[in-house]
């Protein structure tokens, strides 16, 4: 067999494997997610945490570049070389997508959270409403023992860099109760990315090769603490949208300080409303007068900040994006980030909030 076939046909392979890697979900539990992907990411993030600027990014720069000099150096031979320039075209792939498993996305197919916690996945609107008033009443008390008027919105008052530090305080109080949430070695970096980001409508992202957590550093502050907790969440190796919104939102909630407890509360009473909004206006109507007016106003600082990048590239993004989460396991594609309403519901029927 010719040299040239061996690494598309390795790509065809591990199609295959990840085909089949859904029934040994256990399997992936034990061996790579509790095991081989602990030390990975351990090493990476000791070999690069303390490395100012993201290394992620800056490998992906490199990539891009070098990818549009080949395609250019060989437009002239496309049409006569096609079948070569498409299997080294394949073959770079094949390589990509091993390393990028190896690395992290194995994760997509481990144990299901819900399952490993034993929190039943359903709730019923009777369930969601009881919830969600609780959550108003919670999110409401912070917003007073903040700012001591509720027609204020929360203007958070710690640097992003200090937010970053910050943030392992709601890690290690949430690992006290949940040993596998246990985060060690800091490595989230701004990203060098953010203006894209930006009108791609992403507030963040994990490089699976280099383990760094690359936070949009153009977001709204006092929504920074969640979505920089939500992509830590991704460096522990859960893949999972919604587990990663999951343990970012009770990372937020076990924190000490109140600016992040309002962030994590915030984040999920958005959702809530939201599902009352598609659910039944009138009682999301209801529960939107009792909202205190500062926590709206944040609510809108967050609407007008990606109004102003609201354009055609974000809408194309989420739909790559989400068929990117189906083919990983994620049959919810980017729905999945809501399904931790599902999750949180439960884990808080039987605990104060």
């Amino acid at each position: 067999m010719k040299s040239k076939y061996i690494l598309p046909l390795f790509l065809l392979f591990q199609i295959i494997i990840l085909k089949i890697l859904p029934y040994f979900s256990d399997y992936i539990e034990g061996f790579y997610s509790n095991n081989l992907f602990v030390r990975i990411s351990r090493f990476s993030r000791t070999l690069l945490g303390k490395i100012p600027f993201s290394v992620g990014d800056c490998i992906y720069a490199v990539l891009i570049l070098s990818a549009i000099i080949w395609f250019w150096k060989i437009r002239k031979t496309w049409r006569t070389d096609w079948k070569d320039h498409i299997l080294t075209i394949l073959g770079k792939i094949s390589i990509f997508y091993f390393f990028f498993h190896l690395l992290w996305a194995f994760n997509y197919y481990r144990e299901p959270l819900f399952a490993k916690m034993e929190i039943k996945r359903e709730y019923t609107d009777a369930d969601l409403l009881a919830f969600t008033k609780r959550l108003i009443a919670k999110t409401n008390e912070i917003q007073y023992e903040i700012t001591k008027n509720d027609s204020s919105k929360i203007v958070f008052p710690y640097s992003q860099e200090e937010s970053f530090k910050m943030i392992l305080n709601g890690y290690n109080n949430l690992a006290k109760k949940h040993p596998y949430f246990k985060y060690e070695i800091l490595s989230v970096k701004k990203s060098l990315f953010s203006m894209p980001l930006t009108y791609m409508g992403f507030g963040g992202y994990l490089n699976p090769f280099t383990n760094e957590a690359q936070i949009n550093d153009l977001l709204p502050m006092y929504t920074f603490p969640q979505t920089t907790a939500h992509e830590m969440a991704h460096q522990i190796g859960y893949a999972s949208e919604n587990e990663c919104n999951f343990i970012g939102t009770l990372a937020s909630l076990n924190n000490d300080n109140p600016y992040y407890q309002y962030a994590g509360y915030s984040f999920t009473l958005r959702y809530c409303l939201g599902i009352w909004k598609y659910k039944n206006e009138k009682i999301f109507n209801q529960l939107k007068k009792t909202v205190h007016i500062g926590i709206l106003k944040n609510y809108q600082e967050s609407d007008d900040f990606f109004k102003k990048y609201d354009t055609f590239i974000d809408e194309g993004f989420h739909f790559l994006y989400d068929n990117f989460l189906k083919s990983n396991n994620q049959k919810d594609g980017m729905d999945s980030y809501s399904k931790f309403i599902d999750l949180i519901i439960n884990y808080y029927k039987t605990r104060p909030l």
